[in-house]
Order: C-alpha cells, then sequence, then structure tokens
C-alpha cells in the first residue's frame, strides 16, 4: 500500500527548499515528516485517536436497534464437542427401561456421524435427576451447582442442527450455517448494534485452551462483513491480551507517534479511495487497537475482585480455574461494554464422548457447573442478568443409541440448549425431544430460530439486519427463521 502511494505521489512531487511538503504528499524522511506535521508527532496521534465517530466513519459506533431490547449483552458457553441433553437435562425413564435393546421398529433409524450408530443397542443414563427450584426443572447430578439457578433457567428441549459432523454443526451453531465464509452471530449482533465501549473489541472470544474449535477461527469470524465486526480471540491464562504493553523502551510519546503516522497513511489512502470498507476497517482496527492498551491491563485484572467473588467461581481449583477465569472474565466486559462474548469449554471437541461418557463428561461437568453457576450468580447480584442473555449449550447432543458400549454418537436431531436473563423466560421447560430424547418431538427449535430469538432479545429483527454481498441483501439466517416466543419472557 506504502508503496503504491509512494511511487504516485512522488511522480507529482514538486521541488522545494525548506523540506516542508505538499500535504498530497509522502514524507521522505522523519524530517519532512516532523515539518508537515506541524506541531509534530504527537499532534497527529490525537487528533488520529480523538476524531469525533462521524468523522473517522467509526464502523464500530453505537446504533439505535430495531425495537426495545431486553439484552446490552450476551455471554454464550459453548461447550464444544456436543454434551449429552439425556445425562444433564432430559431425564427419560422409558430409555432406561430399553437399556441394552436395539433402537424400536417404530423409530426411523438416524443418520449418524460414524455411520454404524443406528444399529447398536440403547444405552440408559447412569446418571440420577431431580426437579429443582419452584420450576421444578429436571437437572441431574452432574450439574448440583446450575441446578440452584433452575429458577433463572429456560430450557429448550428440542433444539435441531443439520451438521453431523462437528466442523458442520460447529460453524452451523455459531454462524447458522454449514459452510465457512459466513458472519459469526457475534459479528452480526456488532454489526447491527456498534459497540458500546471504545477501548475495548464488540465481540470477544475466551477459550480455555490453545486448542481451536472445529471450523477454527471461521466460528467467530466476520465473513463478508467488515473486518472490525469479527471476534476478537484472546488467550487462555492470566495474560489474555497479547502485546497489550509496549516493548521495553519504547514510551508512551513514541507510541502515540509511531501509530499517528501509520493511520495518517491509512487515511491518506482512504481518502483516495472513498468507500472503501477495507481502509475504512484498518483504521478503526487501528484505533481500537491502541486505546486498548491502556484498557486492556485494567480490564484482566482481578486483583480488585473480593476473595469471595473468586472462590465463587472456582479460581482456587485446578479443576475448575480455566472456565472460572473465564467467566469472571466475561463479566468483566459485559460490565464495561462489550457487546458479545463466547466462551468455548472444552474447546476441540473435549465434550466428544464417543466412548467412556461417564469419564469424559463427569470431569467436564465438575470443571464447567461451578464457574457458569457463579457467573449466573454474580450477574443477578450486580443487577445485570436481566440485561446479559447467557446462552449454554454445544453443537448438538448425543444419541441414545451406544457407541463403543459405554458412549454415545452425535445426535443433531433433538437436543438441549438453555438461556438465562436477557429477556429470557425463566424457570421454563421449552417443546421436548421422543421417549428415548432421539427426534426433537414438540415445537422443534431449528438453529436459525434460536439465532431470530437471540438477536430480537438483543433489540434486532433479524430479517431487517441486511448487508450487501454479491447483488443481494444477506441476512443472519439465510432462509426463513422466526423468533421463538415461547422462549421470551
Amino acid at each position: 500500500m506504502q508503496n503504491e502511494i509512494a511511487q504516485t505521489e512522488r511522480a507529482n512531487m514538486i521541488s522545494h527548499s525548506d523540506i516542508r511538503v505538499p500535504h498530497s504528499a509522502m514524507p521522505r524522511s522523519r524530517r519532512e515528516f516532523l515539518a508537515s506535521a506541524g506541531a509534530g508527532f504527537g499532534a497527529v496521534a490525537f487528533a488520529a485517536l480523538n476524531a469525533p465517530a462521524s468523522d473517522r466513519d467509526d464502523p464500530l459506533a453505537p446504533k439505535p436497534p430495531h425495537h426495545t431490547p431486553r439484552a446490552k449483552a450476551v455471554i454464550w458457553c459453548f461447550l464444544d464437542g456436543g454434551p449429552s441433553h439425556l445425562d444433564l437435562f432430559d431425564p427419560k425413564p422409558a430409555l432406561a427401561k430399553l437399556d441394552g435393546k436395539p433402537l424400536p421398529a417404530s423409530f426411523k433409524k438416524p443418520v449418524t456421524a460414524m455411520g454404524v450408530t443406528a444399529n447398536n443397542a440403547l444405552l440408559a443414563s447412569r446418571r440420577s435427576f431431580e426437579q429443582h427450584g419452584r420450576s421444578g426443572l429436571w437437572v441431574s447430578d452432574w450439574y448440583p451447582e446450575i441446578a440452584k439457578r433452575a429458577d433463572d433457567l429456560c430450557v429448550v428441549r428440542s433444539c435441531t442442527a443439520d451438521g453431523l459432523t462437528h466442523v458442520a454443526a460447529v460453524l452451523q451453531m455459531t454462524t447458522c450455517h454449514q459452510l465457512p465464509g459466513r458472519p459469526a452471530v457475534g459479528a452480526w449482533a456488532v454489526y447491527g448494534l456498534g459497540s458500546a465501549c471504545d477501548n475495548l473489541p464488540g465481540f470477544v472470544v475466551l477459550t480455555d485452551t490453545t486448542t481451536d474449535p472445529p471450523g477454527g477461527n471461521n466460528v467467530w469470524g466476520n465473513g463478508f462483513l467488515p473486518n472490525p465486526y469479527r471476534g476478537s480471540r484472546f488467550a487462555p491464562g492470566p495474560v489474555p491480551i497479547l502485546n497489550a504493553t509496549p516493548p521495553a523502551g519504547v514510551s508512551d510519546p513514541r507510541q502515540r507517534a509511531k501509530f499517528g503516522y501509520v493511520q495518517t497513511l491509512n487515511r491518506r489512502y482512504a481518502a483516495d479511495r472513498p468507500g472503501c470498507r477495507q481502509a475504512e476497517a484498518q483504521i478503526a482496527s487501528g484505533e481500537l487497537a491502541f486505546r486498548m492498551q491502556a484498557s486492556a491491563p485494567e480490564v484482566v485484572d482481578f486483583s480488585k475482585e473480593t476473595a469471595e467473588t473468586k472462590a465463587l467461581y472456582g479460581l482456587d481449583t485446578p479443576a475448575t480455574e480455566a472456565n472460572a477465569r473465564n467467566c469472571l472474565l466475561a463479566r468483566r466486559l459485559v460490565e464495561r461494554g462489550v457487546r458479545f462474548v463466547q466462551i468455548y469449554m472444552g474447546a476441540g471437541s473435549k465434550w466428544d464422548a464417543h466412548a467412556d461418557l461417564e469419564g469424559n463428561h463427569g470431569k467436564l461437568c465438575a470443571a464447567s457447573d461451578r464457574p457458569i453457576a457463579a457467573l449466573l450468580t454474580d450477574l443477578k447480584r450486580r443487577g445485570l442478568l436481566d440485561s446479559t442473555l447467557v446462552v449454554w449449550g454445544g453443537e448438538f447432543g448425543r444419541t441414545p443409541m451406544s457407541e463403543s458400549g459405554n458412549g454415545r454418537d452425535h445426535n443433531p436431531t433433538g437436543f438441549t440448549t438453555w438461556l438465562a436473563g436477557g429477556g429470557a423466560k425463566p424457570g421454563t421447560a421449552y417443546g421436548s425431544t421422543d421417549e428415548i430424547g432421539l427426534y426433537a418431538a414438540e415445537n422443534p427449535v431449528p438453529v436459525r430460530d434460536l439465532h431470530a430469538t437471540i438477536l430480537h432479545l438483543m433489540g434486532l429483527d433479524h430479517e431487517k439486519l441486511t448487508f450487501p454481498h454479491n447483488g443481494r441483501d444477506e441476512i443472519v439466517t439465510g432462509v426463513g427463521g422466526s423468533v421463538v416466543a415461547g422462549l421470551v419472557g
């Protein structure tokens, strides 16, 4: 980019003796740049940083919603790999009676990911279930802490998806489509509403390991939307934002000067290409990155959190520490205006229990139960749960048929997701699967309806939230999709 500008402007440059260069010319030395900047580096940097949003054409500037929102922010706890609804929130007494027997002839044999599970014996859950709270929602003994928050939950027992493999299914659950190249729902949310803070990304992704979920960064990508709407992945562990502090020996004035000069070049490039979204996005991203150097250290610093809060999340326990850190950080992010936070728990398909379901889910539930329950408790006591929608779930559920004798295969035809806060109807069990938990039987909720409902709670009409791409106005759901009124409180 710089070479292109330099070649064009050197061809038009006139001779001069006082080393001041025309406004349209590329400075050829540090001395020329200082002279052309008038007040020096600092003025350029501050001008770039402090320009009003209207002057910057800021793509992250706040935008009005389509209707009154119930949720200002979303925190999505994504259980990567497919948690078993049959062992967590959807008890099936009939499955217990059929344990070890083949799928009854009255059931249509499913198309499973592995291609052989449909002929395997049924596997009853080994967990015990109890009803909790005034709502009487069923929760298994694997989630004792979340069970205490039952009256806050809106449990959707009839979710359906199309993807059979992890890549397709995770892409669909995060972008509403099985193929890469579409914006994540978090990107759509920030595109529709802008960011509520100007010193942090509007869409943040947290993972408990360095392993990517299936689909890689496509699952939090911006697709055809401009780059500022892309999810910003924070690193796992105590230093989640990399390179937030300038290198040793680089002073604040020097950092500001360097940034100001780069943005001057970016603006000159953009000025010659009106309407160039890529250039505008580069400018906006650069400004956000610069502002984050001041704000990021504070948001990830837990030193001012009370010992009681840290213990509530489980920061003091190795088994829960990673999820506890991300859940607490998610709360701090939404407090500061971040619009959408996606937490990957078990990143890298850890919940994919094709064998040893008891060992796999037992460990992962112990790692996620306390942090998620603490997130709900902490948001509620701070008065944030009413305006923060918490989502729990994976890309699909598991089959009632066994695999490897003690595991379960992928099941996208009927599984559980739950919502809490942010306008979701509390203490509710919506929809149902059949008597063995294989297919959604009552009030099916496909992924596109779930996304439409999440955006509706954020004040966005998914059919009005459009973006022109390849000659058509694209929407979140592509084709179809309806708000599920029964999930709205």
